[in-house]
């Protein structure tokens, strides 16, 4: 696509040179596209009580529905889909993928059994998996190296604004219109999206924010990017440690509004309400803070990109205990703010570092191996996990048996946050080999 943005010709290049205004306007695009995202994706979590009351599901049902049945499909096609955008129009492959993932959330409050409502969410999977990796590669090329982190951060922003209105909107219209309409009222206005997506993002040359002419050359097979990156020892320390991250931190989005209602009797506005305000802000900060965090202090030394977010994570378990042990649900809600800070700072930096590693013609296609590993351990396996172990804690605990499920969990955080400082151990030197 092509818009009629102010730009200029760039002599030196022979390529269009985007103004500041409309780069901010192509991250803040991006940024909601991300937003509706997560909205879509994680809306299943305030609407998972009354579903199990309806439906008479079990948690292990319930953490399949949010995990599994959507991480296979949303990983697995990640890869052809991110070879589909380095090799055409990622903002044509993006618009598609978007208006795909929102009807399909629309859909799914139609669905009438377990099985319909899989099949709906396995189809949100399948259009998600076209969201982040051609989004990754347009900021990558849009954003010079030195303040790429800062403008992922910025882009990032997406992911408590996508929770927080997820929560907040889901919860409040299931309590007065029921989980169904609170589907459709989350899903629609992704397709008006879609529309301005293409008629207003312009699609760069690769490598544009390198300033210097890139050779074309045939896209690279996935196999190839494969091959590339495995001999790239900080990507896959990388690759793991946000896996290992997203293990526990998609199993609280997933989880934590019924725990809520389990434990302390919360109703469906409260929940949404409270999970809006302590995610929405806790997420922003730590997305914000963490991008910015990391440029600054890389200036200095590269290694910070990594080094902040193993800070983090280290920091991460013990506030998790103060959530799950807390006698009150106010002081549950305060611990978890801390948290949700923390386990935000790495996405900046994280993605910035998978983008700078991989070669232009490979970017799509690296944040697709990322986000593969991510999502396999992350997305698959947490939510399922904290669903089985609470079921088999339930003869012993009863209803309490999420709140212990879901502190077994957070374990994970320190096994991550070791990851993050091995990369930092081989940054500097992976960093100065790539090549454009």
């Amino acid at each position: 696509m092509s818009s009629d943005v102010p730009a200029k010709i760039s002599i030196k290049t022979g390529s269009v040179v985007y103004s500041q205004g409309y780069v901010r306007y192509v991250v803040g695009l991006l940024g909601l596209v991300y937003m509706v995202n997560l909205m879509d994706r994680q809306i299943l979590a305030i609407l998972m009580q009354p579903i199990k009351e309806e439906m008479q599901l079990s948690d292990t049902e319930l953490g399949f529905l949010g995990g599994i049945a959507f991480a296979i499909f949303y990983s697995v096609m990640g890869l052809p889909i991110a070879r589909l955008a380095d090799k055409h129009s990622r903002v044509n492959i993006l618009t598609i993928c978007l208006a795909l993932w929102s009807l399909m959330t629309a859909l799914c409050g139609f669905a009438q059994n377990f099985w319909q409502l899989l099949a709906a969410r396995i189809g949100v999977g399948v259009g998600e998996a076209g969201g982040s990796p051609p989004s990754h590669s347009l900021i990558a090329d849009y954003v010079p190296v030195e303040s790429r982190a800062t403008a992922m951060g910025i882009f990032a922003v997406g992911v408590p604004f996508g929770l927080l209105s997820g929560y907040l909107l889901g919860g409040w219209v299931e309590e007065y219109y029921g989980w169904r309409i609170a589907f459709m009222v989350i899903g629609l206005p992704g397709v008006l999206l879609a529309v301005i997506l293409y008629f207003t993002l312009d699609e760069p040359v690769r490598g544009h924010s390198q300033l210097v002419p890139i050779v074309q050359m045939p896209t690279p097979s996935i196999m190839e990017v494969v091959r590339h990156m495995w001999v790239v020892p900080t990507f896959w320390h990388l690759a793991v440690a946000t896996g290992l991250q997203a293990f526990g931190t998609y199993s609280i989005y997933q989880w934590i509004p019924s725990f809520l209602s389990r434990s302390y009797q919360m109703h469906s506005g409260e929940i949404g309400m409270s999970l809006a305000v302590v995610i929405g802000v806790g997420g922003l900060i730590g997305t914000m803070s963490g991008g910015y965090l990391a440029d600054l202090f890389s200036k200095r030394d590269m290694r910070w990109q990594m080094w902040v977010p193993a800070i983090s994570f280290l920091l991460t378990a013990p506030f998790c205990m103060g959530i799950y042990f807390s006698d009150t649900k106010m002081m549950s809600l305060i611990f978890l703010l801390f948290p949700m800070i923390l386990v935000n700072t790495w996405i900046g930096p994280g993605i910035s570092v998978a983008q700078t590693l991989a070669p232009a013609r490979m970017r799509t296609m690296t944040s697709a191996l990322l986000f593969f590993v991510l999502n396999i351990i992350g997305l698959g396996l947490g939510p399922q996990a904290v669903g089985i172990m609470s079921d088999l804690l339930a003869p012993a605990y009863g209803q309490e048996s999420l709140r212990y499920a879901l502190m077994l969990s957070s374990l994970v955080y320190v096994w991550s946050a070791y990851h993050f400082w091995r990369a930092s151990w081989t940054l500097r030197k992976d960093l100065a080999e790539t090549v454009a």
